[in-house]
């Protein structure tokens, strides 16, 4: 199983997201190209997309009037599957936080106490469905996910697609 956290969803459900900077501070290239192909090739895999309530929440309420076309289409779509943020999950999320609380690891820069927690109920949801790949954006978010053994991909790090090979020119015979 993998997850999509809002900052790839974001960029799966609508047109005219910029690209987010790769790691030298440039826009990443030929981004909807890169989803594109993931799509593609996670659809080709019969793989599900896990999207956690609090990732759907993120992304609706950027949606503004779209929201019900928008939850419609994830819906009835086998691609993706919307787990809640439920009993099993709070669990783990309290375990998540506890670990967190004992290790004193003090909140980074401008992360927020509510952000964190959010994270960690994504995170949750994620161990609790067995994800074993997370595609995210969000460096912070995937420091998290890694510290919690599950892998994570972000924008940059998507695979092109294949160019199409050269056409083929053919010349006519002289002879």
């Amino acid at each position: 199983m993998v997850l999509f956290d809002a900052t790839v969803l974001l960029h799966v459900l609508f047109e005219h997201v910029e690209a987010p900077n790769d790691a030298h501070g440039e826009p990443i290239t030929k981004c909807k190209e890169r989803i594109e192909f993931l799509l593609k090739n996670l659809s080709e895999s019969r793989v599900q997309v896990i999207l956690p309530t609090p990732v759907l929440a993120e992304v609706l309420v950027l949606a503004g009037h779209q929201r019900a076309s928008i939850l419609a289409s994830i819906s009835s779509t086998y691609a993706f599957k919307i787990e809640p943020f439920d009993e099993m999950a709070a669990v783990e999320c309290a375990e998540l936080l506890d670990a967190a609380g004992r290790a004193r690891k003090a909140k980074r820069g401008d992360e927020t106490k509510a952000k964190l927690k959010f994270d960690r109920q994504i995170i949750a949801i994620a161990k609790v469905h067995g994800v074993t790949t997370i595609y995210s954006d969000d460096g912070k978010f995937a420091a998290v996910a890694r510290s919690n053994g599950i892998e994570v991909i972000g924008l940059s790090d998507l695979q092109l697609p294949p160019e199409p090979p050269q056409i083929s020119i053919e010349f006519p015979d002289r002879s």
